[in-house]
C-alpha cells in the first residue's frame, strides 16, 4: 500500500517547521509523489499557498525530500598514517553520468539519523560501524544544501578506521548496493586529496572540509 503524502514522516516535519516559523498555510497541492519499493513516500513536488508573518507570499514550489545522512569514511594506513577516502560510485540523474560520493541515505520515521548512517555505511561499503564510531559534524542544527526550493536537510558524520594497506586496497571496486532498490554501486579508494577532487557535489565537498577542520588536519586542508 502506498503511503499518503499527509502521513509521510518528511511531510509532517516540513509542515510543522513552516508553522513553527509563523507561516499561515492556505493550501498545499500535491503535484507528484514518487514512492519507494515498500510504498513509502520518497519524493514529492508540491505547490504551497502560504503567507509569512510579514504578510508576504512565500515562493510556492517545494521539492520535499526530507532529512538525509552523509558519512565520510576515512581509511588510515596503519604504517604510513596516510589517509584515504572510501567513496561510492553510481549514476545520478543530475547529468546521467557516474558520480563519486560519500555513503548516504534518507531518514525515515522509524530510525534515527544516526541509525540510518550506520545502516547506509554497511549497505554501500560493506563496513560495519557502531553508532559510537560515528562523529557528528552538525550536532546543533540541520544543514540545507539550498533553502530556496527544497526542504532537504543534511546530517554529516565521519569515521576514521586504521587498516593495513592491503585491507584498504581490498575496498577498491567492490560491488555494493541493494537489489530491492535497484542500486548499482561500486566502492573506490583514493588518497584523500585525489578523492576530494573526484567529488562534484557540494555536500560531499563540505563534508570533507568539516572533517578536516574537526580533526585539525590543517596541512591537508590547505592543499585541497
Amino acid at each position: 500500500m502506498k503511503e499518503s503524502l499527509e502521513n509521510a514522516h518528511k511531510f509532517k516535519i516540513w509542515k510543522a517547521n513552516l508553522q513553527t516559523n509563523g507561516l499561515k498555510i492556505n493550501n498545499i497541492e500535491e503535484v507528484y509523489t514518487r514512492h519507494r519499493y515498500n510504498g513509502e513516500a520518497l519524493f514529492s513536488l508540491v505547490m504551497l499557498d502560504a503567507e509569512t508573518p510579514e504578510g508576504d507570499k512565500i515562493p510556492p514550489i517545494c521539492f520535499i525530500k526530507g532529512e538525509v545522512v552523509c558519512v565520510c569514511i576515512v581509511l588510515i594506513d596503519k604504517e604510513t598514517k596516510e589517509k584515504y577516502l572510501l567513496l561510492v560510485k553510481q549514476r545520478r540523474i543530475a547529468e546521467g553520468g557516474f558520480t563519486y560520493e560519500h555513503p548516504a541515505g534518507m531518514v525515515d520515521g522509524i530510525k534515527t539519523p544516526l541509525e540510518i548512517a550506520v545502516m547506509e555505511v554497511k549497505e554501500e561499503t560493506g563496513i560495519t560501524v557502531s553508532e559510537e564510531d560515528l562523529i557528528n559534524l552538525s550536532p546543533n542544527k540541520r544543514l540545507f544544501p539550498s533553502t530556496g526550493t527544497s526542504d532537504e536537510a543534511m546530517y554529516f558524520y565521519f569515521c576514521e578506521i586504521e587498516l593495513d594497506k592491503t585491507e584498504i586496497e581490498s575496498f577498491e571496486n567492490k560491488q555494493m548496493g541493494t537489489e530491492y532498490e535497484f542500486e548499482r554501486i561500486t566502492t573506490h579508494v583514493y588518497p584523500f586529496i585525489e578523492g576530494h577532487h573526484k567529488i562534484n557535489n557540494s555536500n560531499g565537498l563540505l563534508l570533507n572540509y568539516l572533517y578536516l577542520s574537526a580533526v585539525e588536519d590543517f596541512d591537508t586542508l590547505q592543499k585541497i
